[in-house]
This record gives C-alpha cells, structure tokens and sequence, in this order.
C-alpha cells in the first residue's frame, strides 16, 4: 500500500483525515512518525497557493506523495477576515480558545443577522512540484456569541450550523465529517487518491 503524507503537525486535523481517508487504498503517514522537520513559511496569498507549498515541499523532503490544506474561517461583517490568516489570528502563540474569544470580542456589538460567516478548505495534493491537484470545499454557518461543544477544534465551537441549530463542536465525528468544508475537500480529494493509486499499479 503506498504511503500517503499528511503534511501537518495539527493533532486535530491528523485525527480528521484519518477518518476522512480511510479506506482510499494509502497508508496514511505522519511527519512525526517518518521522522521529519520541517518548517513552512505560509506566504501564499490564498488557501491553495499555502496547500500548495507545504504539498510541494513536504513531498520534495520525504520521496512521499504528501497532501496539505489550508483552510480557514471568513466572516463576512469583518470583510472576510480572518481568512488565510485564521491559524495566525490575534498572534502565532495563541490557542485555538484564545483566538475564538479574540474574535467574539470583535464581534461584540455586530448583530446577529449579520454574524453571517463559512469555513473554507483547500486541499493540494502532490508528488513533486510538477504533479499537484487541488481540491476544495465550503461551509455557510454563523457566528454565536459564545463558545459550545467539546469536539472539534480551531473555530469549531463558535461556528452555528443554523438549520441544525449546533455548533461545529458539538456534532458527532461522523456527522461533522458529512457537513464540514473538510469533509467536503476531503471526498473530492479521495477521488484524486484513488486516481493517483490505480497509476501507481502495473
């Protein structure tokens, strides 16, 4: 079975892909686990150009068809901010709880019909810097006023899924999965894997 590398450090997101990915055929693989450090400055300018760099790089350093994401978090009365910067939000050291609340306080006083905001994610996959794909995936929800549910991370917990009338945080694994913009990015990105997988055969 090839192996696949998952191009993230993300406890949380290593956890989802797992998931999303199980059964495509390819042994999903860690940086930790194949022993591998690397540093990625994200310098892109929008989701696929930063997948695409840390695809590309961490398939140049492993010999590994490596996948990556970037994904992030518009709200659209703050002008589609964070954005591509939704990891690096109100400061690089913060936690995924610190920079929720640092958006709920700049959401303090905007109402909440106009709390309108999507998660977005797009997925590079890549073998070198000559064969890469994307895949992508988005999700409409809202902004509550404070944090509920335990599962997920990031920004799971403040965004509502209103015709569900739960948070990110407080779905199952498995419906999360169906409605999120990862789930989303991810399925197209099985198609490409098994794609991929069936040109590796003789």
């Amino acid at each position: 079975m090839p192996q696949l590398l998952l191009a993230t450090n993300n406890a949380g997101k290593v956890a989802e892909y797992r998931q999303l990915l199980d059964g495509s055929g390819w042994q999903i693989v860690t940086p930790a686990e194949i022993g591998l450090k690397i540093a990625i400055d994200e310098t892109g300018q929008t989701y696929a150009e930063n997948a695409t760099l840390k695809a590309v790089a961490y398939a140049s350093a492993s010999g590994l068809t490596s996948l990556a994401d970037d994904s992030g978090l518009e709200v659209d009365a703050l002008d589609g901010r964070p954005g591509v910067l939704s990891a690096r939000y109100a400061g690089a050291d913060r936690t995924d709880a610190e920079r929720a609340e640092a958006l709920l306080t700049e959401l303090r006083d905007v109402a909440d019909e106009r709390r309108t905001a999507r998660f977005r994610c797009v997925i590079a996959i890549a073998s070198g810097e000559d064969r890469v794909e994307l895949a992508e995936g988005a999700v409409e929800g809202r902004i509550v006023r404070e944090p509920r549910g335990e599962s997920g991370f990031g920004y799971d917990p403040i965004f509502l899924l209103p015709e569900r009338g739960l948070t990110m945080a407080e779905l199952p694994a498995g419906e999360k999965h169906r409605v999120s913009h990862r789930g989303a990015a991810a399925r197209e990105a099985r198609v490409i894997l098994e794609r991929w997988r069936s040109d590796r055969q003789p």
